[in-house]
C-alpha cells in the first residue's frame, strides 16, 4: 500500500457521507486517497486543519461572470477569484453574455478564456433560443456545457422564451436536466408601468409580483410533465411556487439564492435601493419564511448565488433604468455558515445544497463528496470566526456587496482545488488552474 500522499490535511472534523467524522484527508493524484490516521504517512505538503472543519468544496451553478462583452463589470478571472476567496472550487456559468452562448463556437470560446485563468473549476450553460432549438441536443453534450438554460422572462433578444409553443420545443430538445429563469414575460410587460411610475426600487417587487412568478412556473411544469423532461428551477421566491413544486419533484428541483434567505422588502430596498434590486425580486417575509420552511421540509435541492454584478454607476442609475443583480458567489458559503451558527439549518444541510446536490442534480463527475477517488475539492471552514464583509474585501470587479457591514459566524480559511491550495487565510494562492468539470451523462 502506497503510503506517501502529495498533500496531507491533519487533524480536521470532515464531512464524509458517512457523517461528520475526526479524519485526516490524503490526496494523492489530484484525488481523495485515503481517509482516517494519516499523521506517520509521508506527504509533500501539510495543512494542520485542527479545530476546522473539513467540507467538499462548494460547487456554485449560477453565476454570471460577464465574460465576453462585459468585462468592465466581471470577468472569468475575477469572478472565479472570488469564488475561491469564499470557498467555492467549482462553477457554472451563465449564457447572457455578448454575444450569448448559443453555439458550439461560443462555448468553445468561453473554455478556451478560461483556460489559464480560472481560479476555480467551471462548466458553462448554452441558452436555449428559437434560433438554436434544433441544435441543443447536440449542444448539451459538448465537453465543458453544464447544460441549457432557459430564460422564459427578464432576458432579451435570441435568449428569451416565452412562448409554450417554443419552451416545449427546448424540453423535447435532449435529455439533461434544463435550469430555468421563471418569469411570465407577457405579465412583466404589461405591468412594467408600475416600476415606470415609481421610480423606486420598493415597486420591484410589485412590477415582478409574486402572479409573475407563479404563472410562468406552472407553464413550466405542465410542459415538463407532459414531455418528461428534468428541469430545475432557478432562484424561487414565493411560497405559491415552493407549494407547486413539492408536488412535482418527479421532474423539478429547486434552487433558490443566499439574497432570497437573508435580504427582506421592503426595510432592504429602503436601506439598499438599487443595490438590493435583482430577478426575481427580494419579496416580503411570508415568502422568506416559506423558503426556509421548503428547505426544511427538503423541497429545495440547492442554493446558488446567481452572482450578477454591476458597476456602482450602473446601479446608481434612477430606476428602473438600473439594471437588476447583484455579486454573491464570494458571500454564498459564509451567509450560509452564518445561518447555520443561528440554528436555521445543519452543517449537513448547507453540503447537501452546495456539494452533493449540485452534483447528484446535474451528474457531475467525481465531485461533491470527501470519499476515495473522488476530486479532492475541498473546503476548510472555521465555524466559530467571527467576521464582517465588507466591499474592500470583495473581489468582484464591480467592488461592492449588499452584505457590506454584515458580521457573520463561520468563514472559508482555505479552498483545495484538487488537491491544490488556491486559497489560504483570505489570500490566492500560486497561479489559476481551474479546469472544465466532467459530467456523468457526456463521458
Amino acid at each position: 500500500m502506497n503510503d506517501s500522499f502529495d498533500l496531507v490535511v491533519a487533524g480536521g472534523t470532515a464531512a464524509t457521507p458517512s457523517g461528520l467524522v475526526r479524519a485526516d484527508v490524503g490526496v494523492r493524484g489530484g484525488r481523495i486517497a485515503a481517509l482516517g490516521e494519516l499523521k506517520n504517512a509521508k506527504a509533500a505538503e501539510r495543512i494542520d486543519a485542527g479545530g476546522l472543519h473539513v467540507l467538499p468544496g462548494v460547487i456554485d451553478t449560477q453565476v454570471h461572470f460577464r465574460e465576453p462583452g462585459n468585462e468592465h463589470k466581471e470577468d472569468l478571472n475575477t469572478g472565479t477569484a472570488g469564488a475561491v476567496l469564499g470557498g467555492v472550487t467549482c462553477i457554472f456559468e451563465m449564457p447572457n453574455t455578448k454575444p450569448p452562448t448559443l453555439t458550439e463556437a461560443a462555448l468553445k470560446d468561453k473554455l478556451n478564456r478560461a483556460g489559464g485563468r480560472a481560479w476555480c473549476d467551471h462548466a458553462f450553460f448554452v441558452g436555449a433560443s428559437a434560433s438554436n432549438v434544433d441544435t441543443l441536443a447536440d449542444l448539451e453534450l459538448l465537453p465543458g456545457c453544464c447544460g441549457v438554460k432557459i430564460f422564459m422572462g427578464s432576458s432579451t433578444g435570441g435568449l428569451l422564451v416565452e412562448d409554450d409553443a417554443t419552451l416545449e420545443r427546448v424540453l423535447v430538445s435532449g435529455f439533461r436536466r434544463v435550469a430555468v429563469h421563471a418569469e411570465d414575460e407577457p405579465r412583466l410587460k404589461e405591468r412594467k408601468a408600475i416600476a415606470e411610475n415609481a421610480r423606486h426600487p420598493r415597486a420591484h417587487p410589485e412590477w415582478r409580483d409574486a402572479e409573475s412568478a407563479l404563472i410562468a412556473t406552472q407553464r413550466l411544469m405542465a410542459l415538463a410533465e407532459k414531455t418528461r423532461r428534468r428541469v430545475h428551477v432557478l432562484h424561487v421566491t414565493t411560497a405559491e411556487e415552493m407549494a407547486l413544486l413539492s408536488e412535482h419533484k418527479e421532474v423539478a428541483t429547486v434552487e433558490v439564492t443566499p439574497q432570497h434567505l437573508t435580504l427582506c422588502g421592503p426595510d432592504c430596498y429602503e436601506r439598499l435601493g438599487t443595490k438590493a434590486q435583482m430577478n426575481p425580486p427580494i419579496r416580503d417575509e411570508r415568502h422568506r419564511a416559506a423558503l426556509w420552511q421548503a428547505i426544511s421540509d427538503g423541497v429545495v435541492d440547492v442554493i446558488g448565488s446567481d452572482h450578477a454584478p454591476h458597476t456602482e454607476e450602473e446601479k446608481a442609475q434612477e430606476y428602473p433604468k438600473s439594471p437588476s443583480g447583484m455579486p454573491g458567489v464570494q458571500t454564498l458559503l459564509p451567509l450560509l455558515l452564518d445561518h447555520c451558527a443561528a440554528g436555521r439549518l445543519t452543517l449537513e444541510r448547507v453540503i447537501d445544497l452546495t456539494s452533493a446536490g449540485p452534483a447528484r442534480i446535474y451528474g457531475i463527475a467525481g465531485k461533491g463528496r470527501i470519499a476515495l477517488g473522488y476530486d479532492a475539492d475541498l473546503t476548510i471552514v472555521d465555524l466559530k470566526a467571527a467576521r464582517e464583509i465588507t466591499d474592500a474585501d470583495t473581489a468582484s470587479r464591480c467592488g461592492w456587496t449588499p452584505f457590506a457591514g454584515m458580521k457573520v459566524k463561520g468563514w472559508p480559511m482555505a479552498t483545495i482545488l484538487r488537491g491544490n491550495i488556491v486559497m489560504r487565510d483570505d489570500e490566492l494562492i500560486n497561479d489559476p488552474i481551474g479546469q472544465p468539470a466532467r459530467f456523468l451523462e457526456t463521458l
